[in-house]
């Protein structure tokens, strides 16, 4: 979960990070806008499912600085799994792909359908924002933004099998009912590196209806109001 109404913050796009980032900081965060959102800005061709080859990635100005040593290193090192690296199955060639958060459509995506009372069907999912939408949050929802998928985690940061689905600095914790969202029709996904993702409903949006609870994370936990 990357939060929402803005609460991207300032990013590096394109591999222009800040001059204190280390190098496969900036590595990490060109590779999350070239796979997720910008390759056909940039020129770089991405398959139906999401992948580009890795030799023209690293022929591309933006990345020419970085080896494929690097490359393999960032995917390897990455604590929230952010990327998949695989050989391509007709002609060999190495390729990668962003497993989640693209504002582009992509087909294929290697995500496992929420069955309902399923074993992996979590009682409660959490998204992660910030305190300053509470009040858009609240009044109408969240919302999937320009992305295709609303982002939420299994648990907060820190928690026992929580790897991605919220950023560190999140202050605002939105718990929603799955079963409840589930059987009024509202599908969600797992994603390969287990972030839990739903569509919403047809305009984009999971209702208020489906949280169970808000907490303010920071800098003390309260609860929060959802009326």
């Amino acid at each position: 979960m990357d939060g929402q109404h803005g609460g991207r913050g300032k990013r590096g796009r394109g591999g222009r990070g800040n001059r204190g980032e280390s190098r496969d900081v900036r590595l990490s965060k060109s590779l999350s806008y070239a796979l997720r959102h910008g390759a056909s800005k940039m020129g770089l061709h991405m398959s139906s499912d999401g992948f580009i080859f890795v030799d023209e990635l690293l022929a591309h100005p933006q990345f020419s600085s970085f080896s494929l040593e690097d490359l393999e290193r960032v995917v390897a090192m990455n604590d929230k799994q952010r990327f998949k690296l695989q050989n391509h199955p007709e002609n060999g060639r190495l390729q990668i792909r962003a497993n989640q958060g693209h504002t582009v459509q992509v087909e294929d995506l290697e995500l496992r359908a929420v069955v309902p009372d399923a074993s992996d069907c979590p009682q409660e999912a959490v998204h992660g924002s910030y305190m300053r939408h509470w009040a858009s949050i609240r009044s109408k929802g969240l919302s999937r933004m320009n992305r295709t998928h609303i982002h939420l985690a299994p648990g907060l940061p820190g928690e026992s099998q929580v790897i991605s689905g919220m950023r560190q600095n999140c202050d605002l914790a939105v718990y929603v009912d799955v079963p409840k969202a589930l059987s009024d029709g509202i599908k969600f996904y797992w994603s390969e590196n287990g972030v839990l993702l739903t569509p919403g409903d047809a305009d984009g949006l999971l209702a208020p209806q489906y949280f169970s609870h808000a907490q303010r994370l920071k800098p003390s936990p309260c609860e929060l109001e959802l009326q």
